[in-house]
């Protein structure tokens, strides 16, 4: 089973991933930018304020790529639970966000990024949404580069209510303005639920 971590920039998802960890110790956990080199080109794409959107877009496309034929595909193929802290959802989200922003002339990014992925990714069986306005989204994560910006984050949360809406039986909202050990405490049952029940 292949659950996925999702919220905008500060909601927690890294401290509830974290956790999970105590909780499932024999699962795969992993994330996305991850470690590898395709990830570092996509650190340094987030590092650059003038970076071309198209040309990001297919750094962390490249880099999911990488991360499914080298850790989730192989990890599901074995049996074992995989928790993802993002993954695709946060490219549509995101990334949509940044096409909608700049010169580049599509209509409809969001689906377009979503039609790339259609041809090789895997869906996730499942994902947690921690849900949190923008504003307070922005303030926890210090607006320390070009993704952590209010009025940007709200873009990307309105894309992350779209992908909710076409797909509301995949999703389960969080409430991320709670405290910390109430999120977790709410992410590991929803988690336990999701392992019980199967994919």
């Amino acid at each position: 089973m292949l659950i996925t971590l999702e919220g905008l920039d500060g909601s927690g998802k890294t401290t509830v991933w974290e956790a999970l960890h105590d909780v499932y110790p024999e699962a795969t956990f992993t994330r996305e930018p991850t470690d590898s080199w395709y990830g570092e080109a996509v650190a340094r794409s987030i590092a650059t304020d003038d970076a071309d959107p198209l040309a990001e877009l297919f750094l962390y496309t490249a880099d999911h790529a990488d991360h499914l034929s080298r850790t989730v595909e192989p990890a599901l193929a074995d049996g074992d639970l995989v928790v993802s802290d993002r993954y695709s959802d946060s490219r549509f989200a995101y990334q949509a966000a940044t096409i909608a922003a700049s010169d580049v002339d599509l209509a409809r990014p969001l689906e377009y990024i979503k039609g790339i992925h259609a041809a090789f990714s895997r869906p996730p069986d499942a994902t947690v949404f921690l849900d949190l306005d923008a504003s307070t989204a922005a303030e926890r994560s210090g607006r320390t580069n070009k993704f952590e910006r209010d009025g940007y984050l709200a873009t990307v949360r309105d894309n992350y209510e779209r992908l909710i809406a076409a797909e509301p039986d995949r999703f389960v909202r969080v409430d991320a303005t709670r405290s910390p050990e109430e999120v977790i405490e709410r992410v590991e049952g929803i988690v336990a639920e999701l392992v019980e029940s199967g994919p």
